[in-house]
């Protein structure tokens, strides 16, 4: 007979959760990928579990969710950041760019481009941070050198590759973004490493 008490109170502190969960959401207006949108969620959703849950861009991926991966990067502002530690109570109005968003129109964005045309994705699931990093950095730096484009990254890890397709994706991007026929180097073309 105590279990069966303990089952009950323990149903209703479930139902008086869910109840006082239900009326404790906020109702946000959120910019993302160029549209608004209306969300209600609780105080404490982050960014991530929004983006993925509510609006169903799953493009960006739950990773450590502590921070340290950057798989779950998005632009805020222009700038990257960890969605999965940012509140969206923090993101109310603000622009908010995630790989879903970063074409233009019905054209991939030229480091998409690069990026599949070299190989620089393996299993692909970091790419869609790696990508939104690399966007902040070409908005702000068109002809990035390597060092910059390692330093841009940095937060921004890959279990698959050795990073070297990835920084040369970044670069022939960049060249594509001035000059679209830029072809990649002989050196990426041949396997060639200086």
């Amino acid at each position: 007979m105590p279990q069966n008490v303990k089952r009950r109170r323990g149903r209703g502190r479930d139902s008086a959760a869910a109840s006082h969960s239900s009326r404790s959401k906020v109702h946000l207006r959120l910019r993302v990928n160029g549209e608004e949108q209306e969300v209600a969620c609780a105080p404490h959703s982050t960014l991530l579990e929004v983006l993925r849950e509510d609006l169903r861009l799953t493009g960006t991926k739950h990773g450590c969710e502590l921070g340290e991966c950057g798989t779950c990067t998005v632009l805020l502002d222009g700038r990257p950041q960890l969605s999965c530690l940012l509140l969206t109570l923090e993101c109310e109005g603000r622009p908010i760019v995630t790989v879903e968003g970063l074409a233009e129109g019905p054209r991939p964005h030229p480091l998409q481009i690069a990026f599949a045309e070299l190989g620089a994705a393996q299993c692909g699931y970091c790419t869609p941070g790696i990508l939104c990093a690399a966007r902040s950095l070409l908005d702000a730096r068109p002809s990035p050198t390597r060092q910059e484009i390692r330093e841009a990254l940095s937060g921004n890890l890959c279990r698959c590759t050795g990073y070297l397709k990835i920084f040369e994706a970044v670069e022939l991007a960049a060249r594509r973004m001035k000059d679209p026929a830029a072809q990649p180097s002989e050196e990426t073309l041949h396997g060639r490493r200086l």
